[in-house]
């Protein structure tokens, strides 16, 4: 039968948590067919394993990607996406898992009845793995049902913490991102831009109106380390550095500009100097630097009285010193 819908499940060492996500996709009341495509990305435990084993289970519904080298989130994606055989396409995260039963249908029965909306989103909430405990997320920044997607668009590139869209939430029209790929390859196959969902939010929100249920439909899983919470500022470095290349990336290309888009990128450049001062790693400093200068960031300067600090070894450890004589009292 054909699919309407393709359901998008990357997972990789989430032996714990992937079976959870996959019975709350196979638990969708859906009157529209649907299958579910994983990229399963060569893990070392036994993710692999269930998943080959919930594969051969649902035959009709379950597609497990060949196994291949670890291929990193982007590439293991748009495999998936290229991959998919739906009209729409929706995502749920190997440690995440959806908590309302007819979500799909919900979702693909706004997106069959109006051609001017390219993606749908919902409300979610935290789940803390440790505790099992739910927690709400702020109020959405666009809270009408439909929003003209090119108003979201400086929200999507300067998004940090909070998405404006939780891609797990959604669904989107397929076709609309298989043309955009061919389109420019490079925005999506690039691994160092660091994330693949970002710029599927925008081409839709760039290509048409945002739909928006209120109700949650996904359960975020969270109290374990991510690349973005970790601690590990060398990590994190990175991880800022790479997705705020995406957004300068867009911002160019789709000629984008306002101060609030000026503002992020000085943030993120002082963002950087902290990490790099935290770090004591004279090449992140260094790498700072660079990117205040590709991102053409200008009057920045609370990262210049960062760098200032950190131009000599001497009064780089000193200031460190006090950031940990702070940090004690503090506690």
């Amino acid at each position: 039968m054909e699919k309407l819908i393709s359901v998008i499940v990357l997972t990789y060492n989430e032996e714990r948590t992937i079976a959870r996500t996959l019975d709350s996709i196979l638990m969708q009341r859906c009157r529209y067919p649907f299958e579910i495509v994983i990229g399963e990305d060569c893990s070392a435990d036994g993710t692999r394993k269930i998943c080959e084993e919930y594969a051969a289970r649902y035959p009709e519904i379950i597609r497990l990607m060949d196994k291949a080298p670890n291929k990193g989130v982007i590439n293991n994606y748009y495999d998936c996406v290229l991959a998919c055989r739906g009209k729409y396409i929706a995502d749920c995260a190997g440690d995440d898992f959806w908590v309302a039963p007819d979500k799909l249908e919900r979702e693909a029965e706004i997106l069959e009845d109006d051609a001017s909306i390219t993606l749908v989103h919902t409300g979610w909430a935290y789940y803390n793995e440790k505790t099992g405990e739910r927690s709400a997320t702020p109020k959405n920044l666009f809270n009408n049902s439909v929003t003209k997607g090119k108003d979201m668009l400086e929200a999507i590139v300067t998004q940090t913490r909070m998405p404006v869209i939780h891609s797990c939430t959604s669904m989107y029209r397929a076709e609309i991102l298989r043309r955009e790929y061919e389109k420019d390859v490079f925005l999506f196959r690039n691994r160092e831009f660091g994330c693949e969902d970002l710029q599927v939010c925008f081409l839709m929100a760039l290509h048409g109106n945002i739909a928006y249920i209120p109700d949650v439909t996904l359960c975020y899983g969270c109290g374990v380390p991510t690349v973005s919470t970790c601690g590990d500022d060398r990590k994190q470095f990175i991880f800022v550095r790479r997705v705020t290349d995406l957004s300068h990336y867009l911002r160019s290309r789709y000629d984008l500009s306002s101060k609030a888009i000026d503002d992020y990128f000085r943030q993120r450049v002082f963002a950087l100097s902290m990490h790099a001062f935290r770090s004591g790693d004279r090449q992140l400093r260094a790498e700072a630097i660079e990117c205040k200068g590709r991102w053409g960031v200008k009057h920045a300067w609370k990262a210049a009285l960062v760098n200032a600090v950190t131009s000599n070894r001497v009064t780089w450890r000193l200031a460190l010193w006090l950031r940990k004589l702070l940090v004690a009292i503090k506690k």
